[in-house]
């Protein structure tokens, strides 16, 4: 009598409706970018920057116009993050001047296709269109979203080069799973440690692309360190899926240091790249203290010049962001902890002129505000959509869910190791298509599966488009505060739900 064989899981390496798929995708990413791009240029502070827009707005029209490309003027006090972000800005400026469709056109375009990569990761999770759809109806819909792509700031770049890299994981995933099943049938799974995988392109552009992330801001970093592990869970996942004895034991033989090149070590030189400028130019910000104001002599003198100019720099910045804490009298009327972030219970306050000069609104004094704020009908959920997700990830060991909460994770828990820090909202931004995506997920989950009867899946559609539909009227009702329409103060009083909001 022969033994029955193992089990192998079942050959599905992606979404088929690949036309659909993309047709989807496409409307939903362009209804994305008319919310976007409609009226970007208001409001401003009187045609100048508003918010912290005024430092990267500079910043980045410096970059533009400067004969080396980079930041050069020591009298910056604020050059605090590295040149990503504001090479992007500086594009728009190139295209359109130095205005607001200038400074804020790369952020609309980032937020744009923050979109498609969200419908797109969510489609290939969930192995269904309409849930990727789903997910980018939310995503349009999210204030936070909303905002941070209206606006010529830093965050939603590293949402999108974030989003991006889980992206490329994800296929890498099912790539490996492919080359796995292949492995497999040729019955090299089963003995020693397993197959090697070979190149992997996918994971080496979330290399390129968590290298952008921290690029842009340092915090880029802490995705860095999530994926690897998520990558690499996915490399066991694979392993013993497919029967290798020793599955973890061949992860590190045969994925750590490939892992760890694609993802610590491509990232890192992309970020050096990205101070390609710095290194040519004579005049960028502490380019030549080597020798001046830091010693040329010690352990470090076989280290280049420039390399310790630049840690020197990162030295500043370093000393920038530990001193900005509390304890120092550093304190925001609009600041937040992490712990308000998950359901925006304390958001950003980014324009409110004196209200004796808005008009519009039919009576004397308007209020016109621009204010980042999560869509209730989306963040309020937070807590009950994460606790399923901890629920399917450990009882269940759904790896879509264990993907996602780790670059929510990435985005949100290492900001409780600095709690004295001086902290914004604004900093949750790349929480949101996470939050988006994992609700997508549970909605899926409402919807139920092919084999429920028909009049079990009509009501469940009816309870998810019921849902949807409060979620639009939701962004409906707080869109004029997100854009600085001019409101009565009594309208502007409904529009604040929250205490904290005020």
């Amino acid at each position: 009598m022969t033994a029955p064989a193992p089990l192998r899981p079942t050959p599905d390496f992606g979404p088929w409706d690949t036309a659909r798929g993309w047709w989807v995708t496409l409307v939903l990413t362009v209804v994305g970018a008319v919310t976007r791009f409609f009226r970007l240029d208001y409001p401003t502070g009187g045609g100048a920057p508003v918010f912290d827009e005024k430092y990267y707005a500079s910043q980045a029209w410096e970059i533009h116009t400067g004969a080396a490309g980079v930041e050069d003027n020591p009298g910056y006090g604020l050059v605090v993050h590295p040149p990503m972000g504001k090479f992007l800005i500086a594009a728009g400026e190139a295209l359109f001047g130095y205005g607001p469709w200038g400074w804020r056109f790369a952020a609309a375009v980032a937020g744009s296709l923050l979109v498609l990569l969200v419908v797109r990761i969510t489609r290939r999770l969930a192995r269904s269109t309409m849930i990727g759809a789903i997910a980018g109806i939310l995503l349009i819909a999210d204030g936070v979203s909303f905002v941070s792509s209206r606006i010529g700031m830093l965050d939603v770049f590293l949402a999108l080069f974030a989003t991006a890299a889980l992206g490329c994981l994800v296929v890498d995933r099912d790539d490996v799973r492919q080359r796995m099943a292949h492995a497999d049938l040729a019955g090299r799974t089963a003995s020693g440690l397993g197959p090697r995988i070979g190149v992997r392109w996918w994971r080496f552009g979330a290399g390129v692309l968590l290298g952008l992330a921290c690029a842009t801001k340092w915090s880029g970093g802490y995705f860095l360190v999530f994926f690897v592990v998520l990558a690499l869970g996915f490399d066991g996942a694979a392993r013993r899926a497919y029967g290798v004895a020793r599955p973890w034991l061949s992860t590190v033989a045969r994925d750590l240091v490939p892992a760890l090149y694609a993802l610590a070590v491509v990232p890192l030189a992309v970020y050096l790249a990205s101070y390609g400028g710095w290194f040519a130019a004579e005049t960028a910000v502490y380019r030549h203290v080597a020798g001046v104001q830091i010693g040329g002599d010690g352990p470090f003198a076989v280290v280049p010049d420039a390399l310790r100019s630049l840690w020197f720099y990162h030295g500043e910045m370093l000393g920038f962001h530990t001193g900005l804490t509390n304890s120092a009298g550093n304190h925001h009327e609009w600041e937040s902890k992490p712990w308000a972030w998950p359901m925006s219970l304390r958001p950003m306050l980014y324009y409110l002129p004196d209200p004796a000069h808005s008009t519009g609104c039919g009576e004397p004094k308007c209020i016109s505000a621009v204010m980042l704020l999560g869509t209730p009908a989306i963040w309020w959920l937070a807590f009950p959509v994460l606790g399923w997700a901890l629920w399917r990830t450990a009882v269940r060991r759904d790896g879509r869910y264990a993907a996602l909460l780790t670059g929510y994770g990435a985005a949100w828990l290492p900001w409780f190791g600095a709690l004295d820090r001086q902290m914004y909202f604004f900093y949750a931004t790349a929480m949101a298509p996470y939050l988006v995506m994992l609700l997508a997920l549970a909605l899926g989950e409402i919807l139920g599966r092919a084999e429920d009867s028909f009049e079990q899946r009509r009501t469940r559609l009816l309870l998810v488009c019921l849902y949807l539909g409060l979620v639009l009227a939701n962004f409906a009702w707080i869109y004029p505060i997100l854009t600085a329409i001019p409101l009565t103060f009594s309208t502007w009083l409904h529009e604040l739900w929250l205490p904290s909001w005020r």
